[in-house]
């Protein structure tokens, strides 16, 4: 699990960073980020404690001899909260949302025991809609719900997309470079333009750079 948040959360930062300024990453100067806290709600159905802190470092590979000699300045911890009923119970008084959806998931598994998927999700909405359980949004959003909890997890699938993100990122980031690249060489020629005596406006026409820009370099 902190793996796939590292991973996550360095896009996060990508986006946020370039939506900022473009080609920030670039820059010499420091660049503030939004200060991280790193959270995951459990809801499963296996055992859970009902906190428990998870580190990168506990999936690094065994370095053999040099163990306790070499130490990795890589780390993040994501703290797991269990909010299936029974654990938790301050936190989920204190967060109204939350404890009606892990009352809302805890009607379902009831149901399950009775009744086939799709009818135990069905009666279980109506349920929470008659007592006042998230009613707003699953009178609103009845229909996004069932099709998102009962359509059963396909890894294979998953896979697919995980590597379709990967590679429409991948072209982005060829594309990204090739701006970087053209953006330099731009750069580049108004430098020597500017120390072969030519006018600023005239170096900024031919170039495409700002006057500003050009009166920089």
């Amino acid at each position: 699990m902190p793996l796939r948040i590292l991973l996550y959360i360095a896009r996060v930062y990508e986006k946020i960073i370039e939506q900022e300024v473009k080609g920030s990453l670039y820059r010499e100067k420091l660049i503030m980020i939004p200060y991280p806290v790193l959270i995951v709600l459990y809801n499963g159905t296996k055992p859970y404690p009902d906190q428990q802190i998870l580190r990168l470092s506990d999936a690094f590979e065994d370095l053999g001899d040099l163990k306790g000699r070499v130490f990795s300045h890589l780390e993040l911890m994501v703290k797991v909260y269990n909010i299936n009923q029974g654990h938790n119970e301050d936190i989920l008084r204190r967060c109204v949302k939350l404890k009606e959806y892990s009352t809302f998931i805890e009607k379902i598994r009831e149901n399950r025991k009775t009744q086939g998927k799709e009818e135990a999700l069905k009666t279980a909405i109506h349920y929470c809609i008659d007592h006042q359980i998230l009613s707003a949004f699953l009178t609103a959003h009845s229909t996004e719900v069932r099709n998102m909890l009962s359509r059963e997890w396909n890894w294979d699938e998953a896979k697919e997309i995980w590597q379709e993100e990967a590679w429409e990122e991948g072209r982005e980031e060829g594309r990204q470079e090739e701006r970087e690249k053209a953006y330099h060489e731009k750069l580049e020629s108004a430098r020597r333009f500017k120390a072969l005596g030519l006018p600023v406006e005239q170096i900024a026409a031919g170039t495409g750079l700002s006057t500003l820009i050009v009166a920089q370099l």
